[in-house]
């Protein structure tokens, strides 16, 4: 299942915070690396910054961040949590995601994507930020499936959407693919769009584009080299 929203060719003539530094940033997912990277950098830029945590996990945050209390599968327990007109971003997942775990990419996955895109209707979010995955694909069907079905379900709801597509975000105990990188490097060095398109990303590249998104509201998708592209920028600013 491909998404309705297909990427396109990002330019960069120009990285400007767009994005009011008073407007609250609500991150459901915010005690996985990635979240705890992407909040630390948010606070650093004076960004006000609300995560969704499950009770009892506040402390897992960087010191700064607002903790709010909430089961991700379930937005009655957070949608009066959101800040109004807030900059939603939705990392929510299964952990390690593998073909064997089809019954978590729907109970955990996609439940979770539909529990935050009401809770963020219902804050009237500005912008809504998704972690979504790269495709197609020869692999990870199951999980590409529910993400491309994610992302088709927040474009319905009329939100103005970001939709980011990594293939393997690089970080702390997910360094088993760098053996691959050197294979990955000539296959795009010989110009193959699969291998680009599913390329590794490192997490500050990861963390370097979510940020670029948050202070750029728009609608589209970035995909690997858009995402290596931005952290390139964000370094030279």
């Amino acid at each position: 299942m491909r998404s309705p929203v297909e990427p396109f060719c990002i330019r960069f003539p120009a990285l400007l915070r767009t994005n009011d530094l008073a407007s609250p940033i609500f991150i459901a997912g915010g005690t996985g690396f990635l979240g705890r990277a992407l909040i630390g950098q948010l606070l650093a830029r004076g960004h006000r910054v609300t995560a969704l945590v499950r009770p009892g996990r506040g402390s897992e945050l960087p010191p700064g961040c607002v903790a709010v209390s909430g089961d991700p599968l379930d937005e009655a327990t957070f949608r009066h949590l959101a800040p109004p007109r807030c900059t939603y971003v939705h990392l929510v997942g299964t952990r390690k995601p593998a073909p064997w775990k089809k019954r978590e990419f729907q109970s955990i996955d996609l439940a979770s994507l539909e529990q935050s895109a009401r809770a963020a209707v219902l804050a009237a979010a500005t912008h809504f930020i998704y972690l979504s995955v790269a495709q197609p694909a020869p692999v990870m069907k199951a999980y590409i499936r529910v993400r491309a079905q994610s992302e088709a379900t927040l474009l319905a709801t009329g939100l103005r959407v970001t939709i980011l597509r990594p293939w393997y975000v690089l970080g702390p105990g997910r360094r088993w693919p760098l053996l691959l990188m050197p294979l990955f490097r000539l296959m795009e060095i010989c110009g193959s769009k699969t291998a680009q398109r599913l390329g590794f990303v490192r997490l500050q590249e990861m963390v370097s584009a979510l940020v670029w998104a948050v202070e750029n509201p728009g609608t589209r998708v970035l995909e690997v080299p858009d995402i290596r592209r931005l952290a390139a920028s964000m370094k030279r600013v």
